[in-house]
C-alpha cells in the first residue's frame, strides 16, 4: 500500500519582491532596477496585499511553484491533469514495470474489513493477471524479433517494453503512481480554490492541502489568500451544492495562514 507525499522541489527566487516589481511597474514610469531596490518586506506586503484586493492576478504568472508528489492513485492523477494550465511529468506505466504495483486504498474501504477483503482480493487477482500477461506478450514478441534477426538478450528486452505497454490496461485506477507539477501562482490560486473545497474527492483535496501549507511556508504574503472558495473569496459558490461546514473549513486554513478574518457567512 502506498503512502502520499507531496515536496516543493523548486520555486521562482525571490517570489514575493518578482510580483511586487512586476505590478509596480505597471503604475510607475521608473526603470525596473530602481523599482526593485526600493521594495522593503513591508511594501512588498501591502503591495500584494492590494494587488490581490484588486483582483490584478496577472502579475503571479511571473511566478511558478514546482512539486514532487509520490503515493497518489492514477484516480487522483486523472483529476490533476485536468488543470490545463500546468506542466506535468509523471511515471510511465509503458516504460515501467508495474508487476507487484504500489496501489492507494480510500479510507471508507480500509475502515470497512469486509470492502477492504474484498478491495484486496481483487488487487492481488488484478496483480497475477497483469504479470501472467506480461509474460505471456513478452514471450510472443521476444520470438517474434528473434525471428527477424535480434540475439535473445535484446529481443527479450524489447519484448518486455511492448508487453508492459499492452498488460498496463488492465491496472486499476488505485494503482500508484508519481507526478513532478509545475504551477505558476495564478493557476495555483485557481487549483486551491477547486480542489481545497470540501466538495473536491479526498485524495486530490489532501494533495492539494499540502501543495498549499508548502506555499505558505515560501511565499505566506501571497498565499494567504489562496484556498477554498469560502476562504479565498469569503464566500461559497456551491449554492445548495455547499459542504455547510465554511466555519469549520476556515478555521482549518487559519492553522496556516493565521488569518479568520473572512466573512464565510454566506457560505
Amino acid at each position: 500500500m502506498s503512502e502520499m507525499k507531496v515536496t516543493l522541489l523548486a520555486h521562482t527566487p525571490d517570489a514575493e519582491k518578482t510580483v511586487a516589481t512586476a505590478a509596480k511597474l505597471c503604475y510607475s514610469s521608473s526603470d525596473i532596477g530602481s523599482l526593485r531596490e526600493g521594495l522593503t518586506e513591508e511594501k512588498i506586503a501591502d503591495f500584494i496585499d492590494m494587488l490581490v484586493s484588486i483582483g490584478h492576478e496577472s502579475v503571479l504568472e511571473h511566478v511558478s511553484f514546482t512539486f514532487g508528489v509520490e503515493g497518489i492513485s492514477r484516480a487522483c492523477s486523472h483529476q490533476l491533469v485536468r488543470h490545463r494550465i500546468a506542466s506535468y511529468s509523471q511515471k510511465s506505466q509503458r516504460y515501467v514495470n508495474e508487476n507487484d504495483f504500489e496501489f492507494v486504498v480510500p479510507p471508507a474501504i480500509e475502515e470497512n474489513a469486509e470492502a477492504k477483503a474484498e478491495f484486496d482480493r481483487t488487487i492481488e487477482l488484478i496483480s497475477q493477471s497483469y504479470d501472467k500477461l506480461a509474460d505471456i506478450l513478452t514471450a510472443a514478441h521476444t520470438a517474434q524479433f528473434m525471428a527477424e534477426g535480434l540475439d535473445e538478450k535484446s529481443a527479450t528486452a524489447k519484448a518486455r517494453k511492448l508487453a508492459n505497454e499492452d498488460a498496463r490496461f488492465i491496472l486499476p485506477n488505485a494503482c500508484e503512481t508519481k507526478i513532478v507539477v509545475t504551477m505558476n501562482v495564478r493557476s495555483l490560486f485557481n487549483f486551491f480554490r477547486h480542489r481545497c473545497c470540501n466538495r473536491a474527492q479526498w485524495e486530490i483535496r489532501a494533495v492539494a492541502n499540502e501543495m498549499l501549507k508548502l506555499c505558505l511556508q515560501t511565499a505566506p504574503n501571497i498565499f494567504r489568500y489562496a484556498g477554498p472558495s469560502c476562504v479565498a473569496k469569503g464566500v461559497c459558490p456551491e449554492g445548495k451544492m455547499t459542504c455547510g461546514k465554511a466555519k469549520e473549513v476556515r478555521e482549518y486554513f487559519a492553522q496556516f495562514t493565521g488569518d479568520i478574518s473572512k466573512d464565510c457567512s454566506n457560505a
